[in-house]
């Protein structure tokens, strides 16, 4: 949770105002900090789009209260949406592809919401037609669509950004983050990039992942293991500009797993395996400034890690590799 000094009204307003933490094994004069959104109430990064999304479009009148906001989402957007929608007297519903975390489902469920399952060999963009079709079957009903939706990048440029250029004053050389729907990465690369146009922006996906396909790259659709980042099907990722990215770092499982394991064992993180990603990315780029091989304007190099593990255990996310990716 975020650290409030005095008593507040609702859980909404222990949302943001994450910590932010050098990773250790980052390079001394480059260091790598991470943004740790397990300490939101609903312990992911999505929280923030929950509550900011919710809010607007009950303020543009999107809805109104008593309404239902249906959205499709691997887990911690629905936990997010869930958590806020409960504050603001919306009942919510997600459309989730099977083959996510049955912990996050249950969390969704325990929050109050109805899940809807779908078919994970159809993917998101089967889930994201099943959502629209269940709104246009309701009164009062709407689907914010955070692959689509410009406040999932407004989130992030109103509140994600400004909490870190006040933690570092300003100095942000590079920003290395995953790109699920994308919102994250461009509402910090928005943010920063208006204030130092030479800051660094690399998106982070696993290998497999078709991302490379907006900056014009052939890329061989192959299953990963990493979650919440990553696409097979940008047809569905509205959100990202290519224009504002300067490289799409790809990080094997096999990396990522690894990672998940030092993160935890030699620094503390219980991170899950997109976290990890990102810290290998980010990790990478440092490196590759402190050996003078990208000219940034400022030395921190900034990542951010989305949720913990603890959703994930069931999924084996340390155990051997071989048993992860079984």
């Amino acid at each position: 949770m975020s650290p409030c000094r005095e008593p507040v009204s609702s859980v909404n307003e222990t949302i943001g105002e994450t910590p932010l933490v050098r990773v250790h094994a980052s390079p001394d004069s480059v260091p790598v900090y991470a943004k740790l959104e397990s300490f939101n109430p609903g312990a992911s990064v999505k929280d923030r789009i929950g509550k900011y999304i919710l809010e607007r479009m009950l303020d543009r009148g999107d809805l109104e209260p008593g309404g239902t906001v249906i959205e499709p989402t691997a887990g911690n957007t629905g936990i997010g949406i869930a958590v806020a929608a409960g504050q603001l007297d919306l009942q919510a519903v997600f459309v989730v592809p099977e083959r996510f975390s049955v912990e996050k489902q249950q969390l969704m469920r325990a929050l109050g919401a109805d899940v809807i399952n779908t078919p994970s060999e159809e993917g998101m963009g089967y889930a994201i037609d099943r959502a629209h079709e269940l709104a246009d079957e309701l009164d009062n009903a709407a689907v914010p669509q955070q692959f689509s939706n410009p406040l999932n990048v407004e989130t992030h440029r109103e509140t994600t950004a400004p909490e870190i250029d006040d933690a570092l004053s300003g100095e942000v050389g590079a920003i290395v983050i995953g790109c699920g729907t994308g919102g994250t990465l461009m509402g910090l690369a928005e943010y920063f990039l208006e204030r130092e146009p030479d800051t660094h922006v690399v998106a982070v996906e696993p290998e497999g992942s078709a991302y490379r396909e907006f900056l014009g790259e052939e890329v061989e659709h192959e299953a990963y293991k990493t979650e919440g980042i990553g696409t097979h099907d940008v047809e569905t990722n509205d959100l990202f500009d290519p224009d504002l990215v300067d490289a799409i770092e790809t990080v094997p499982d096999r990396e990522t797993h690894e990672e998940m394991s030092r993160l935890a064992a030699e620094e503390g993180h219980i991170v899950a395996s997109s976290s990890a990603a990102n810290c290998v990315a980010a990790r990478t780029v440092a490196e590759r400034i402190d050996r003078g091989e990208l000219d940034v304007p400022h030395d921190a190099v900034v990542t951010m890690f989305p949720d913990s593990a603890e959703r994930y255990l069931s999924k084996g996310v340390y155990r051997s590799f071989e048993e992860w990716t079984s």
